[in-house]
């Protein structure tokens, strides 16, 4: 992926991450793929469901961020694992079309599609032959 595209959050001017609690959070490994029409974003997020999970946009940082928690039964005896969040920021160029943004959740999978404006998506040119 081009540096153009996308710059990861740990840009010295993306401050917002500082910004968030002191809880523990894991970085979500993500996949983005780049198209004439948009980029996709592909992040896992085992264990959570929509709505334990939050998506946004804002002058054009996307974040993602979840809140993982149990589901407890009854009263817990016996802990060895630590339940954590999911935490991830990523700065958008200014050719994505936030208003066009859409996500799907599969399977512990996070989804975005993150159209291109129409004046960014490249266009190809007729040529008319004269005679």
């Amino acid at each position: 992926m081009s540096e153009r595209t996308l710059t990861l959050t740990q840009d010295k001017e993306l401050t917002r991450e500082e910004m968030r609690t002191r809880d523990r959070y894991l970085t979500p490994a993500v996949d983005i793929f780049e198209t004439d029409e948009g980029l996709t974003l592909i992040a896992d997020v085992p264990g959570l469901d929509k709505d334990h999970l939050k998506v946004d946009i804002d002058q054009g940082v996307l974040t993602i961020e979840g809140a993982a928690g149990h589901d407890d039964k009854g009263e817990r005896l016996f802990e060895e694992f630590a339940v954590a969040g999911y935490f991830r920021q990523f700065r958008l160029p200014d050719s994505i079309d936030p208003d066009r943004t859409e996500a799907e959740l599969k399977d512990g999978v996070l989804t975005l599609h993150l159209p291109k404006a129409e004046a960014a998506r490249p266009k190809k040119i007729a040529i008319k032959t004269v005679h």
